[in-house]
């Protein structure tokens, strides 16, 4: 085997002398405060029942697509989910992606033009960062959940250059942050947006399933539908599968069908996945409304037995299922990590540089089905090991 190049393996040596060198592992069955399937979806035997059910009754026996969905993957069940996402979301239309890395990467990629601006919140997901880079507009980022530090970006950066007059300027933020679990004053973001005519851009991913009357995120929750120019809607948290979706008006969809690369050169969606995403949508109008419910209430569980146990300086104000405890230095959190998982509680170590340095983590993602003797054991754990 050809050797392998000696400055790739300085940068792997170079992780692991700081304490930041990532390897997989896989779940060992302990307790779940560690995955995104908030709901319980992705492991819900009803669920997996209809999805087949839904496969024989549209008569769809393809194991795989066959091609991109410009060539011979754009099988009927995609008309028929992305029918079901513009009315559930309450979007113009739909437009749907392989996954939500390939949704940002394909939209930043192929939206913002040459002299346009970018203006990003700095805690963004690394997939919008990839997508950005891949921009050849000017972008600049804000601080974290911060209007007023927006206001004086945008002013700054249209100032210092030049023929603006013809420049869109693009504000992208999400519903709810991934690390963080909080969230922005979205109807504020609209406000200064529709004031100057700028292009909002959200992503749901967190807040999808889990927000609004009946799980269709925090945009549509507000109202505010109409002033966003595009929202990301991911299908493997809450929803318990994979894929994701772009939500806009019908020329967006007709734009990134044909600018879009990751849209365009990706082999498409299986007709079983597909055929999850639409059972999946299915299960708020019963099981669904019973599990946010659930995820609510152990939510507000969860906060008052952190604020029982003395431990609210160490955690990020939050009322989502994201919970995160902030104890720096990669190597005390992945110590205190491993004592709850010896303990059978799967919590993960969020590690710099995923997060700034001084910022890492432990990141307690809160689900439906959770007992609150689970919450109340992990959290006393965690007051004795920290």
């Amino acid at each position: 085997m050809t050797e392998f190049p000696t400055k790739l393996s300085r940068l792997l040596e170079n992780r692991k002398k700081e304490d930041t060198f990532r390897t997989l592992s896989s779940s060992n069955g302990s307790i779940d405060f560690f995955s995104n399937d908030y709901l319980g979806f992705a492991r819900d035997e009803n669920l997996f029942s209809k999805t087949f059910q839904l496969l024989l009754k549209e008569e769809v026996a393809s194991n795989g697509s066959t091609g991109s969905r410009l060539l011979s993957g754009n099988h009927k069940l995609y008309g028929q989910l992305e029918s079901l996402l513009t009315s559930f979301y309450k979007a113009d239309n739909a437009l749907v992606f392989n996954s939500g890395y390939d949704a940002n990467i394909g939209f930043f990629g192929a939206v913002p033009q040459r002299g346009d601006f970018i203006f990003y919140d700095e805690f963004i997901h690394a997939s919008i960062r990839e997508g950005i880079r891949l921009s050849n507009a000017k972008a600049y980022s804000f601080s974290h959940n911060d209007l007023s530090d927006l206001r004086q970006k945008v002013d700054l950066a249209l100032n210092r250059n030049k023929n603006v007059e013809e420049a869109n300027i693009y504000i992208v933020t999400e519903s709810v942050f991934s690390m963080d679990g909080d969230t922005p004053d979205l109807s504020a973001f609209i406000q200064y947006s529709k004031q100057n005519d700028y292009y909002l851009i959200v992503d749901e991913a967190h807040a999808v399933g889990t927000t609004g009357v009946n799980g269709e995120g925090l945009v549509p929750q507000l109202g505010i539908e109409n002033d966003v120019f595009a929202r990301t809607v991911t299908f493997g948290k809450a929803i318990g599968c994979h894929g994701a979706a772009i939500l806009g008006s019908n020329e967006l969809r007709d734009y990134l069908i044909n600018f879009a690369r990751p849209f365009i050169y990706t082999t498409a969606l299986t007709p079983h996945t597909l055929a999850t995403i639409i059972a999946s949508h299915s299960f708020f109008n019963d099981i669904g409304e019973n599990s946010r419910i659930k995820l609510m209430e152990n939510i507000e569980f969860f906060k008052n037995q952190v604020s029982a146990k003395g431990l609210n300086k160490h955690f990020i104000a939050s009322n989502n299922a994201i919970q995160s405890c902030v104890l720096p230095s990669n190597k005390k959190v992945k110590a205190v990590s491993k004592k709850l998982g010896d303990d059978g509680f799967e919590v993960k170590a969020i590690l710099s540089p995923t997060v700034p340095e001084g910022q890492e983590r432990l990141r307690f993602c809160i689900h439906s089905f959770n007992s609150k003797e689970e919450i109340g054991l992990v959290l006393q754990l965690l007051a004795k090991y920290i």
